[in-house]
Order: structure tokens, then sequence, then C-alpha cells
């Protein structure tokens, strides 16, 4: 399902979503922790299971970077993908997320990775995840929750369609 417009996206029931938490500064176990325990707070928003921490190393950004803590967290929702953005963008900026360097070091970083099946292509928000298929940090993690081979397939195929239409 295409969503040009995800403000207008109103689920009828709870959606399925996928959302990356990584953390290289600090307390990185408490930090991620701590914002698992904000997301099962947040109105609409039902956790349901976490993957297990991965110790990845970090991707572009400045070098001399720590080492990353990540996990992937499956939840239900009863949001829009724009509304669970904006909750977790507020879960980050709770955490002390500053965003000053591209792929810098951050406290906390929530990604929206999947919307059940929706697809989003709108300013500052992409579903799935425009670069999750690349990252291992984000793929090894997601797999411990579901069949990542059949989610690529199922994605490459809504995207040919797409295309071909």
């Amino acid at each position: 399902m295409e969503v040009s417009g995800s403000s207008r996206f109103a689920p009828e029931a709870r959606t399925t979503a996928y959302v990356g938490l990584g953390s290289n500064l600090g307390d990185r176990e408490h930090l991620l922790n701590s914002a698992l325990g904000a997301l099962r707070d947040a109105d609409g928003v039902k956790v349901v299971r976490m993957s297990r921490f991965h110790e990845t190393k970090p991707v572009g950004g400045p070098s001399g970077q720590r080492d990353f803590l990540n996990a992937v967290a499956e939840i239900r929702v009863t949001l829009t993908p724009r509304e669970l953005l904006n909750t977790l963008l507020s879960i980050e900026a709770d955490h002390g997320r500053v965003r000053d360097v591209r792929n810098g070091p951050r406290s906390l970083d929530l990604d929206l990775l999947l919307f059940g099946g929706v697809r989003v292509d709108e300013p500052g928000l992409q579903v799935p995840h425009p670069r999750m298929w690349d990252r291992a940090f984000v793929l090894a993690p997601l797999a411990e929750l579901v069949d990542v081979t059949a989610l690529r397939e199922q994605w490459s195929s809504i995207a040919e369609y797409a295309r071909a239409g």
C-alpha cells in the first residue's frame, strides 16, 4: 500500500511496525532500555518484543567513534507513520539526542524501519527505511524477529510493481 500523505493514514487496527534502536554515547545499554521503556509508555504503542543487543562498528561519520549498541523492537501501534516518527523523535530528544554531525556519535538513534505493509515517501519520512537493506546493524537484530529474506523479497516485489504501474 502506498501512502503519500501519512498524516491522513489512520490505521483501523493495530499495525505492526519495527523500530531500530542504537546508541554509542554514555551508558548505551541503559539508554536503549530507557528508550524501550519510553516506547512502552507512549500513547498508541505496544512493545511486542525486542532483539538482543548487537555491538557494531559505526558506519560513516567522523573517525574515532565508539562502537554502537543496536537492537530492533517489534511494536504494535494505533498511530499513523508520521505520529510514530514524531513519538520516536521526542524520545530521542528526551534522551539527549543532538543532530549536529551527520552519522556522528549519538546518545540515542531511533529509526522507523517498517510500518505494516505501508510504503511512505514524504519529506522527512521514508518507509521502509531507505538504507536498512544495506545495514548489517539493522538486518542482524531484525532477523531475530522476522524472516528478513522473505521480507526483502516482499518489498522488492512491491517496488517492482510500483515502478511498473
